[in-house]
């Protein structure tokens, strides 16, 4: 069974999933711990200490409740091509996607992303054409997909890509993300995309996979085929449909988050809001390029810039009279 995923993050934690669980649990290797008071105040070492110990204990405890899912880590594949943003007029990722995610990326600090989006626009290339001539000898295949953007977007276009192949006799499964469920406490979790499943969680999905008819294949062939001919700035999910919308699409929700807060203002804060109050499935770098914009047009200066090691939007910004 191939698997096919649309966040790097879910690529890497489902290839853990395949052996997590087996054995006796043992603390292997480095791990982090974040600790942060409203004060802004350091924390004591005795609170340190007992983060690890916490953290060190739940990571015991999801090892011992997980389910090795098996299979090989070649199995896995994914293609975090952001299709939700940027011209999606070529079949297959190219020198348009490349200009996509070298625009993407280009908040963060690095001396030369175009190499980096060369070898992302490369593997998956090659990707692609490995998976295409597995299943054309029968090998079944499996997607993971949500109603986040970039997700839903990677799922219609994987199927037109399936419907170029001809592939319809029930090969290929699909396993959608829960939009909510519960834990065994009775609490309501949400999780945004596949990236957010820990390796120990995959084993509780595997039951809500479907087999996917030749009909939805070409329905959604049919609908990414309109959204190329659309070809707009961005995508977006609205009532479960993916539809092409404006650039200006979320802005409302950066300035209502901005609204609020006094003149002067931290631009990775306002980011951060967005992000987690508002579930919009976006990326941190599609924000940060929408308020680079609005500073461009002259809504918002510049008092501090970012050191040089962090994102772009690590900075203070005020606005304007």
């Amino acid at each position: 069974m191939i698997d096919i995923v649309f966040v790097d993050s879910a690529c890497g934690s489902l290839k853990l999933a395949q052996n997590y669980g087996k054995g006796e649990y043992i603390m292997d290797g480095p791990f982090a711990v974040f600790i942060s008071h409203e004060d802004g105040s350091e924390p004591t070492k005795e609170e340190i200490e007992f983060a690890k110990r916490e953290t060190v204990e739940k990571e015991r405890l999801a090892w011992e409740k997980a389910v090795p899912l098996g299979g090989n880590p070649a199995d896995i594949f994914g293609f975090d091509l952001m299709l939700s943003v940027g011209d999606i007029w070529e079949n297959q990722p190219g020198i348009k996607r490349m200009q996509t995610l070298e625009h993407l990326y280009s908040i963060y600090p690095n001396n030369d992303w175009h190499q980096v989006v060369q070898e992302i626009v490369t593997k998956a290339q090659e990707d692609l054409k490995t998976v295409r001539e597995r299943v054309l000898t029968g090998e079944s295949l499996r997607i993971w997909y949500s109603n986040k953007p970039n997700e839903m977007c990677g799922l219609y276009w994987f199927m037109e890509q399936l419907d170029q192949w001809k592939v319809h006799n029930g090969q290929v499964f699909v396993v959608k993300l829960p939009e909510w469920e519960a834990n065994e406490e009775g609490e309501i979790i949400q999780k945004g995309c596949w990236g957010e499943v820990t390796p120990g969680e995959w084993h509780r999905y595997i039951n809500l996979q479907k087999p996917v008819l030749a009909g939805f294949i070409q329905n959604c062939a049919t609908r990414w085929q309109e959204l190329q001919r659309e070809n707009s700035p961005l995508r977006a999910v609205l009532n479960g449909q993916l539809v092409s919308v404006s650039e200006k699409f979320y802005d409302d929700f950066i300035l209502r988050e901005i609204a609020a807060e006094a003149d002067e203002f931290n631009e990775a804060k306002i980011i951060g809001r967005v992000l987690a109050k508002c579930r919009l499935g976006i990326a941190d770098s599609w924000v940060a390029l929408r308020i680079e914009e609005m500073i461009r047009t002259g809504m918002f200066e510049i008092v501090s810039n970012a050191a040089k090691d962090m994102p772009l939007y690590h900075r203070v910004l005020k606005k304007s009279t």
